[in-house]
């Protein structure tokens, strides 16, 4: 990969492979996610897991829990990954802003991180889906790094990328547009365990489709 180039979601993630579950490991948000997630599903819940990386932790943790996990991911290594270290789950390569599932047919939508490399317009999109493959009732739970960007050049891992993302209250507005409900919003500090990587703010957001 050109190193002069911005990498695509699946350049940069297919480079990255295991690095990133390396270097990231358990995002204190989203171990906050699962832990509500598991409070709040019922039994053999259908979770959707958008940008699902190597499958760990969230498939990992929801597939031991006994919940039907599909992870989608841009990434063919992260596809390879996922397959072969959370088995139970199934796992498809895909492009969340080209793929689609039939209206209300999962009880929750894990979306860990994939909105940054998508314009705002796509972010839109995407939850404007996600509302409607939801059951009534089932949940949104969505972490990313909260900032006021669009489009801008960063060094993330050693890979250069263009990113975007909203601010917590925008990024709210835009999951309530969606026509979900907020339960709650949650942010804190994260330092990754990769030498050169700097500290972030990740944020949490949990909403529910209304029954």
């Amino acid at each position: 990969m050109d190193t002069q180039h911005p990498a695509t979601a699946a350049e940069l993630f297919d480079a990255i492979g295991a690095g990133y579950e390396d270097a990231f490991g358990r995002p204190p948000v989203v171990d906050r996610a699962l832990r509500q997630l598991l409070r709040w599903l019922p039994p053999g819940a259908q979770v959707l897991d958008i940008g699902s990386g190597t499958g760990r932790p969230v498939a990992h943790d929801l597939t031991a829990a006994g919940y039907r996990v599909t992870g989608i991911d841009v990434s063919g290594v992260m596809i390879d990954l996922a397959r072969a270290r959370v088995p139970g789950a199934r796992f498809i390569r895909a492009d969340v802003r080209e793929w689609t599932s039939l209206p209300e047919s999962w009880d929750a939508v894990c979306a860990f991180f994939p909105f940054l490399q998508m314009s705002r317009a796509e972010t839109e999109s995407v939850l404007a889906g996600i509302a409607r493959w939801l059951v009534p009732g089932g949940y949104l739970a969505l972490a990313t790094v909260p900032s006021d960007i669009e489009d801008v050049p960063v060094d993330f891992l050693g890979h250069p990328v263009r990113i975007t993302s909203f601010t917590a209250p925008d990024l709210v507005s835009r999951v309530e547009a969606a026509g979900l409900t907020i339960l709650g919003t949650y942010s804190e500090v994260f330092e990754p365990d990769k030498p050169g990587a700097e500290p972030e703010e990740h944020l949490l957001i949990t909403a529910r489709r209304p029954a």
